[in-house]
């Protein structure tokens, strides 16, 4: 008995929690897939409802308000673009500082009040006191958009099974889409009280599914998701690899950036079709709502390399024919499908970055924060150089959808470039695991 205090007392001492850890993790392929605290389907929601408040409505919301906002003389048209280019600025901030802001408040904390600031930033959206003021508060609205992007998958994953990652990414990105599409039916309605009720809705909205998701988050302990003996574990990252596939993101974000702003006033104002716009932005956010699943289970079932450049190539072409597009049918039914581009991207692309570093949590981490980074850094660039082209060409919506396309060629590029200089490596690499594997059984026989 005296033995076994004087451990207890040891194991109480300083380094305590430590060894209590590194006990927790050295035994965590022994423990239930059931996440801590709340069930899965409660962790996957609260991830939902994160991106659809943090990115769905704090950015996408503003895209069917651009005409609104002109016509009732708010803000200049040349503001206007800078201003929701300050979206994609505060995004980067976020991103950039999401690991640091994880680690001082925790994923759970950080996600929770990133929500409630949010909804804080889309009620002070409500009053045009000024372009600075409204800059200030679309910058606060993309910071934590920044942060919810970069840590919710983190904080939800590792909880949950992994035999349908891309499925389980889909369903927790597929806030976007709904964010997307309600902003395409739920802003109309409310435009009808008025601008300023309509911001105001749009944030009472927010703040009620921060509270409904407040406990529903997994508390911070190990994951619980076993892993498969020589699932990728041991296998070290590829920094090539990984780089390529940033630029290759990078690229992604500044071509989907052109339709994302500009789609709903290139039918408003540029085709002057009015109210169509918001219609077409509708059927936009349809295709939203479908990509997030849809791309992740293309992930799981064609591996997320050829995914990520199947649907590269379907958007590129998609966006170039809207460049030359002129009856409403035919912008519709490419409104549907790069619709489903923007938050489809996004679990595709995590599965990735999961394929290239394998199931450690750490790692994962640290890799979807830089790609969320340089994903970031293009949209907040591509914005501002989106709007500057807007503004010296007399407002030509169909000029940023032929760079926008352009890029997603390039982009295309860098993803098969990458995926060809890759092969003898992989197979090089299977053929070691391949015979360290079978080394291993007959040590063991």
């Amino acid at each position: 008995m005296t033995g076994l205090s004087k451990m207890a007392r040891v194991a109480d001492g300083p380094g305590g929690a430590r060894v209590r850890r590194d006990r927790a993790e050295s035994g965590n392929e022994h423990m239930s897939t059931t996440p801590p605290g709340p069930a899965a389907w409660r962790a996957t929601a609260a991830g939902a409802s994160a991106s659809f408040v943090g990115i769905g409505l704090a950015r996408f919301a503003y895209t069917p308000l651009v005409p609104e906002l002109i016509n009732a003389h708010w803000f200049s048209p040349s503001a206007v673009a800078y201003l929701g280019a300050a979206n994609l600025a505060g995004y980067l901030a976020g991103a950039l500082s999401a690991r640091r802001v994880g680690r001082w408040l925790g994923d759970r904390r950080a996600l929770r009040w990133m929500m409630a600031l949010a909804s804080l930033a889309l009620l002070a959206c409500s009053v045009p006191v000024s372009v600075p003021w409204f800059f200030f508060w679309r910058l606060v609205s993309g910071l934590a958009g920044g942060v919810i992007m970069v840590r919710v998958a983190g904080a939800v994953l590792p909880y949950l099974k992994g035999e349908r990652r891309g499925l389980a990414g889909g369903a927790i990105f597929a806030g976007l889409g709904v964010g997307i599409a309600a902003s395409g039916t739920l802003v109309p309605l409310l435009l009808r009280l008025g601008l300023s009720r309509t911001w105001a809705g749009l944030a009472v909205l927010c703040a009620l599914l921060t509270a409904l998701s407040w406990n529903g988050w997994p508390r911070p302990t190990a994951p619980a998701v076993p892993s498969a003996p020589g699932e990728g574990q041991g296998r070290p990252v590829r920094p090539a690899r990984l780089r390529l596939l940033l630029v290759e993101y990078a690229l992604i974000s500044m071509g989907l950036t052109p339709a994302m702003a500009f789609l709903a006033d290139f039918v408003s104002r540029g085709l002057g079709r009015g109210s169509a716009g918001s219609t077409i932005w509708i059927l936009y956010g349809l295709g939203a709502l479908v990509g997030p699943t849809l791309y992740g289970l293309l992930g799981d079932r064609l591996g997320f390399a050829r995914a990520l450049l199947l649907i590269t190539l379907v958007q590129a072409g998609a966006l170039a024919a809207l460049a030359t597009a002129h009856s409403l049918p035919e912008i519709a039914v490419l409104s549907v499908v790069i619709g489903s581009f923007p938050p489809g991207v996004v679990p595709v692309v995590l599965g990735r970055v999961h394929e290239l570093v394998g199931r450690r949590p750490e790692a994962q981490s640290a890799a979807w924060g830089r790609a969320t980074v340089a994903g970031a850094l293009s949209l907040a660039l591509s914005a501002y150089l989106y709007s500057y082209v807007f503004a010296r060409s007399g407002q030509d919506h169909r000029t940023l959808f032929l760079i926008g396309a352009a890029a997603l060629g390039l982009a295309l590029v860098v993803g098969v470039a990458a995926r060809f200089a890759r092969v003898p490596r992989v197979a090089e690499e299977e053929a070691a695991h391949h015979i360290a594997g079978v080394r291993g059984a007959s040590v063991r026989e």
